[in-house]
């Protein structure tokens, strides 16, 4: 066996090599050199029928690209109006959650503080039933408005991008 080998850190475990190859000198070999077969192939004319049709097909093919490039330009035009309306309607709808929570909070407090005012089991039965009503009615307005707001939003989003790409593609046809 041999001897280890020292390694730079020397406060690490000597690291002794399990097996041990031998330089050979392996004889070196040229791969043999082929040159391709040269193939010409036959130059022959097109009859001007089928260079016709072939420039015909060619047209066709570039006028559908055209229409199928316009129609995707014109569905993506919609869909980014359509996202622009979302993005607007989603911010208006998140207004409106941040005033009615604000709303709500405030009614906690107010509704905190009149519970210090009470005196009597009497009193904190009439300040609860009182609250819960103006909050079960203000609950359902919240929730009334914010409906409407959703229902808007679905329409203003939806909307153009079902007429605007069904449109877009009927004109791609």
């Amino acid at each position: 066996m041999t001897e280890p080998r020292k390694t730079a850190n020397a406060g690490a475990a000597p690291v002794i090599p399990l097996f041990e190859f031998p330089q050979f000198d392996l004889p070196k070999f040229d791969l043999p050199k082929f040159d391709l077969p040269k193939f010409e192939l036959p130059k022959f004319e097109l009859p001007a029928e089928l260079r016709a049709i072939a420039e015909q097909g060619i047209a066709q093919v570039k006028a559908a690209y055209e229409r199928a490039k316009a129609a995707a330009e014109q569905a993506t035009g919609v869909l980014e109006h359509s996202y622009a309306a979302a993005s607007e309607g989603a911010a208006e709808y998140n207004r409106q959650v941040v005033d009615a929570a604000r709303a709500n909070a405030n009614a906690g407090f107010d509704y905190a503080i009149a519970l210090l005012a009470v005196k009597s089991p009497t009193d904190v039965v009439e300040v609860s039933t009182a609250h819960a009503r103006e909050r079960f009615q203000a609950l359902a307005e919240q929730a009334k408005v914010l409906g409407a707001l959703v229902q808007k939003l679905a329409a203003e989003t939806a909307e153009p991008i079902q007429t605007g790409v069904t449109k877009a593609f009927q004109n791609a046809a």
